[in-house]
């Protein structure tokens, strides 16, 4: 018997909409997250915490911090190139790559800009260092480097890839807050403008390149396996769970007059939870705009 593939249409104007909505809502929730942590008292308060309370488990785990602090950069970079010129030249997707470096230079940049154009922190009676930090740069290099590749492999390939993708800027956003480098707002602003750059990106690479865009759903493929979607789902499910006990402790009335490492443990609770929520929508999303590929009897 004869087989052919049949194919969906492109993506239409509703999955346009979504990712219209979606790169505004990244946007909002970035200028929300700038306006609560740094021009809030309460918001200064739980973001310090969380760095000062970092100290108490610096340690080993500084050390180990550092150390990926200090690789991230070459790294970053070194794995992004080898990847996507090597999926470039295999593939021949060379529109492809070149706006997913594109987006990945613009994110960057437009962090420095905003890290140097927004206003210092104002004072709000918390001790803190005045100067700007959001968003980390670390992290945004992280994150546009794994969205780059993200964008430039092949659908069967993106749950694994955005998975290894999210841990990996997971990971480097969780450093820099244990390095005391940046607070946790810093680390999820830095998510949010990786949004705000890569789901455009996204859509017009989508658009621009149908013919390798197809794929047949999940579970083709290992690197299309649910798992992948599951694990980060979990990850996140378990830290809001870490998130909602710390909180508690360090609540009124909790029987706790002041905190030890509740604040660091929240903190990094929501590193963890933008990030793998960030995973988990770019995977479903990008799995739902790529085109449906099956077999069908002539």
């Amino acid at each position: 018997m004869d087989f052919r593939q049949e194919r969906t249409n492109q993506p239409g104007k509703a999955l346009a909409a979504v990712f219209v909505l979606a790169t505004l809502a990244c946007l909002a929730a970035l200028a929300a997250t700038y306006f609560f942590f740094v021009r809030t008292t309460t918001g200064q308060f739980i973001d310090e915490s969380a760095l000062v309370e970092a100290v108490a488990i610096h340690g080993t785990a500084g050390k180990a911090a550092t150390k990926l602090l200090d690789w991230l950069p070459a790294a970053s970079v070194l794995i992004a190139t080898v990847v996507v010129l090597f999926v470039t030249v295999l593939r021949r997707r060379w529109t492809a790559a070149g706006i997913a470096v594109g987006a990945c230079v613009g994110a960057n940049i437009a962090t420095q800009i905003l890290k140097d154009l927004a206003p210092v922190r104002p004072y709000r009676g918390i001790e803190t260092l005045e100067l700007n930090s959001l968003p980390s740069g670390h992290t945004t290099l992280a994150a546009s480097a794994a969205a780059a590749v993200f964008l430039v492999v092949s659908p069967r390939w993106r749950p694994l890839v955005g998975f290894l993708g999210g841990s990996f800027a997971v990971a480097t956003g969780v450093s820099t807050l244990i390095n005391q480098w940046h607070r946790p707002a810093d680390v999820v602003a830095a998510f949010l403008v990786v949004g705000v750059f890569m789901l455009p990106a996204g859509w017009l690479i989508i658009r621009t390149g149908p013919r390798w865009n197809v794929w047949t759903g999940y579970g083709e493929h290992f690197g299309a396996s649910r798992l992948w979607l599951a694990l980060p789902m979990l990850a996140g499910l378990a830290s809001a769970a870490v998130a909602g006990y710390s909180l508690l402790k360090i609540a009124p009335g909790s029987g706790q007059e002041g905190s030890t490492t509740n604040y660091f443990w929240a903190g990094t609770s929501l590193i963890v939870i933008a990030g793998y929520l960030a995973t988990v929508f770019g995977v479903w999303l990008f799995g739902l705009a790529a085109r449906r590929r099956r077999a069908a009897r002539r």
